[in-house]
């Protein structure tokens, strides 16, 4: 039997066992993770999502396709949040199908879209509406409550310049429209030889559509260079290690003495004691900032008292200079759920017990700050907090306020040996291409990196496997991109295109119940009524059989 034959048969009873085809699911959901840090296959986010769109088409009724797209995922969910085992344990499979759920309405419109005789105008219609569904997902699990904005995948895409320059345009949510869209014009290419001219057509469209704004979306304008050090002091460990590490923090700041600087940035968690109670700590930081000559920029993770007289524990950037305290500190707005609150502690506090989950609940920031350092020349900067840098609104809103500088410190040593601190560093170039700003993405054990207005990484980045201080030239920029002026209306925009597509077809469907049904007419699978078909009795059932299950659902 010819090897070809052999594939197809063992593919059909894989399939077509409920098993067999849920593994598959789950494995084609994950697939797009290998775009992401750290293996980096930006080209794979282009075709990763194919088999996932071939086996939802592949369905044979619209429930298989709703529990097609909810197991992919579900897949997808796990494969870009792996690294979190460690923390949640057996959880994170819980939450990832919780999760996995929101693309469950996705799979039934995959189907709809892509399953049957397909037309030009189909092909038109699914190129823009199947990335617009996957975005209404992004959108919805961006909500901090459900997890945040983790592993969207237009973030996949962040060392590639030309989506860079549509992330300028329509921030990350415009790249993953377009990932999207090309993924699923690849699926009607292998899918629809009738509609094959309509596919290309499509991937011309959208080709031509980055070149444009590659030409003439505006430019970040250079205004200057500020010099920013990093200082990460690398992972330590045992006992007195909150000690140590600010030891050792010391320790490299002082090597910077004499280097020009504008402001030194330390990473998240750097300080373990309150600078209001612990005045002998405020004061070496203080002498650091006066060898050095420029404000320390350290985040303190630490039982606080804030403006309004709440007690509790905040994580803070706090900016101290050459006289101690300057007044200016932030506080996290954006906690990690279950790894610094846990959500509906009374019924979810068991989760403590499984893994790495905050013990107690940290106290939340009532707003963002920008600070201006007095010795770095006017220069105003917007600080975030660990993994505030992945939502794109909080860098629009200190953009807006007039930083001219975003910087975040994080702390991903937890997940030392895992994705997490490349996928985190990355993030920092999307939030640099969409505001037209610098950011410095500052850690305690690695990765840091510093990006230019444009998302163009400047300088050589900080390893896992580092333990040091860095210098680097950060080039400035004046000016404003179009996502800063127009905010997040790729979402707007695809919220409109789902609304007038389901208007759509309900109003087809309206209207294909009040027509009487002629005699000997038979419906394809596509749903459009062909005139003058006919067919026997035998034929009939079958055929609205198909009808029906290729229907909204």
């Amino acid at each position: 039997m010819p090897s070809g034959v052999v594939g197809r048969a063992w593919g059909g009873r894989i399939l077509g066992s409920p098993l067999g085809r849920g593994g598959a699911a789950l494995l084609a959901g994950a697939l797009p993770a290998l775009a992401f840090p750290a293996p980096g296959l930006w080209w794979f986010a282009y075709v990763a999502l194919v088999p996932l769109l071939l086996l939802i088409r592949s369905a044979g009724t619209g429930r298989r396709a709703a529990l097609d797209g909810w197991l992919g995922g579900a897949g997808y969910m796990l494969a870009v949040h792996h690294w979190l085992m460690p923390s949640l344990h057996v959880f994170i499979v819980v939450l990832a199908a919780l999760l996995g759920l929101l693309w469950a309405p996705w799979g039934l419109l995959v189907s709809r879209l892509l399953r049957g005789p397909v037309s030009g105008a189909r092909v038109v219609a699914a190129v823009i509406v199947v990335p617009c569904g996957w975005l209404m997902i992004e959108a919805v699990r961006s909500w901090e409550g459900l997890g945040g904005p983790w592993g969207l995948l237009g973030a996949s895409q962040w060392q590639v310049p030309p989506a860079l320059r549509l992330a300028s345009v329509g921030g990350v949510w415009l790249v993953s429209l377009l990932v999207v869209a090309v993924n699923t014009a690849l699926a009607l290419l292998l899918t629809a030889p009738a509609a094959r001219a309509a596919a290309v057509a499509t991937l011309v469209a959208g080709a031509v559509a980055v070149g444009a704004v590659w030409v003439w979306a505006p430019r970040p304008e250079p205004s200057g260079t500020a010099r920013i050090a990093v200082v990460q002091p690398g992972v330590i460990e045992g006992p007195g290690s909150v000690q140590r590490r600010f030891a050792r923090s010391e320790e490299l700041t002082r090597s910077l003495a004499g280097r020009d600087l504008d402001l030194v940035v330390w990473g998240e968690s750097s300080v373990g004691a309150d600078p209001v109670r612990r005045p002998d700590v405020t004061a070496r930081i203080a002498a650091l900032s006066r060898l050095v000559g420029a404000d320390v920029l350290v985040n303190v993770d630490a039982r606080q008292t804030d403006a309004s007289g709440r007690t509790g524990i905040f994580k803070s950037a706090v900016l101290v200079g050459p006289q101690g305290l300057t007044g200016d500190r932030y506080d996290k707005m954006r906690l990690v759920p279950f790894g610094e609150y846990i959500p509906a502690r009374s019924a979810l506090g068991w989760a403590t017990s499984m893994g790495k989950a905050a013990g107690e609940d940290r106290l939340r920031g009532t707003g963002p700050v920008t600070m201006t350092p007095p010795g770095a020349h006017g220069l105003r900067i917007g600080p975030l907090v660990c993994f505030e840098s992945a939502f794109p609104d909080m860098s629009r809103r200190l953009t807006r306020d007039g930083a001219r500088l975003l910087i975040a410190q994080s702390s991903t040593s937890s997940f030392q040996h895992g994705w997490a601190p490349g996928q985190h560093a990355s993030l920092g170039a999307l939030r640099a291409a969409e505001n037209g700003r610098p950011m410095v993405h500052a850690t305690l054990t690695g990765v840091s990196a510093v990006y230019g207005p444009q998302g163009q990484r400047v300088g050589s980045p900080l390893g896992t496997d580092t333990s040091g201080a860095a210098v680097y030239g950060v080039p400035l920029a004046r000016g404003t991109t179009l996502y800063v002026r127009l905010g997040d209306w790729p979402l707007y925009g695809a919220l409109g295109v789902l609304a007038a597509f389901c208007a759509f077809e309900g109003l087809r469907a309206v209207r294909g119940r009040g027509e009487p049904e002629p005699a000997g007419a038979v419906a394809p699978a596509g749903g459009a009524r062909s005139e003058g078909s006919t067919g026997t009795a035998a034929e009939t059932p079958a055929e609205t059989a198909e009808t029906a299950e290729t229907a909204p659902q």
